[in-house]
Formats: C-alpha cells, structure tokens, sequence
C-alpha cells in the first residue's frame, strides 16, 4: 500500500524537528492562556483572546505534521539514471552550477533548492 506522502530522510527529521518545537511552543502558550486569565474579565482580554487563537494555530499545525509522519514513506534517494523523489538535479545555465533536489510537495522550499515533483 502506497504511503499519503512520500518524503527524504532529510525532510522526516525537519518534520520531527519542527514537531518537537511546536510541543514546546505549546507549553509556552498554554502559560500565556494562564496567565492571562489571572488578569480577570476575560471578555476583554486581548492577551486572552491572542494566546487562544495562538494555541489553536499551533495545534493544527501539531496535527498536520502528526497526520504527514504517520503516512509518510521516506523515499532512498534515486540513482543517476531517473529522476524522482529523493534525486538531486543540477542545472547549468551559462553560470555556475545549481543543484535543487526533487521532493513530495510537503518538503518543498524553493529557497532552499527543494522542488516538488509535482
């Protein structure tokens, strides 16, 4: 059975990376919640208000990355002769050469020389 998503080895550790993170973010503002709600009248409570809509964020990016890693496939990286997930292309144009390496469209970041397959 194929896997949701198809990712390097490299982007399975930048997902858990940032997964550990978020965790951390969380705890942060889940204190920010608390304190915040010592402050009293929660109606207008703009620092209440923020750091709800802040944990709500971090938390649905916590299951996103949860959801990609649970059906993730990490892909080995290609050989010399196809290109797909897991290659490395260079492109040479008059200039000095660039290299940009082919992902699932989860991991890429073009600033970071990471384009999809798609």
């Amino acid at each position: 059975m194929k896997k949701e998503f198809q990712l390097t080895k490299d982007g399975v550790a930048e997902l858990q990376a940032e997964l550990a993170d978020l965790k951390n973010k969380l705890f942060d503002v889940i204190e920010s919640i608390k304190t915040a709600r010592d402050q009293g009248d929660l109606s207008e409570n703009a620092e209440y208000h923020a750091a709800k809509e802040e944990q709500e964020r971090v938390d649905n990016r916590i299951s996103e990355v949860q959801h990609i890693l649970a059906n993730a496939e990490v892909i080995a990286k290609r050989t010399k002769s196809s290109v797909g997930i897991g290659s490395s292309v260079t492109l040479k144009n008059g200039g000095k050469p660039v290299v940009y390496n082919i992902v699932d469209s989860v991991e890429a970041n073009p600033l970071e020389a990471k384009i999809s397959d798609e």
